[in-house]
């Protein structure tokens, strides 16, 4: 639900023509997206999703619902796995959250993102 309304806000912001449209939008493109595979119930991705709550204004989260037909593939990969997360589009861990291992390549991203300002 966040998700959504975070997108529509986004689209909202692109098209703006004001100063905080777009500076919304800027901002919001260079954090990292960090995705949740997932499925109902799964009280480890609850768990995950705690562990990370301190960082969750550093990055975008994005969940996966496995179970939905057009994520089989994702299924077929990580029935047995989750929470699996990617950050950027690559694997990153599964299971539980490794919070060192998050902090060192979120840390990364945002030195990468702030060099290409």
């Amino acid at each position: 639900m966040v998700l959504c309304f975070l997108s529509i806000t986004l689209q909202l912001a692109r098209h703006s023509s004001s100063p905080l449209g777009r500076q919304l939008c800027s901002a919001s493109a260079n954090k990292p997206v960090l995705t949740l595979f997932t499925k109902k119930p799964c009280p480890l991705c609850d768990e995950a999703k705690e562990v990370l709550e301190p960082y969750k204004g550093r990055f975008i989260l994005q969940e996966v619902d496995i179970t939905l037909p057009e994520n089989s593939a994702w299924y077929d990969k990580y029935k047995y796995d989750i929470p699996v997360f990617h950050l950027n589009g690559k694997f990153l861990m599964k299971h539980r959250v490794n919070i060192q291992k998050f902090e060192d390549k979120l840390t990364k991203l945002e030195l990468q993102n702030d060099g290409n300002q």
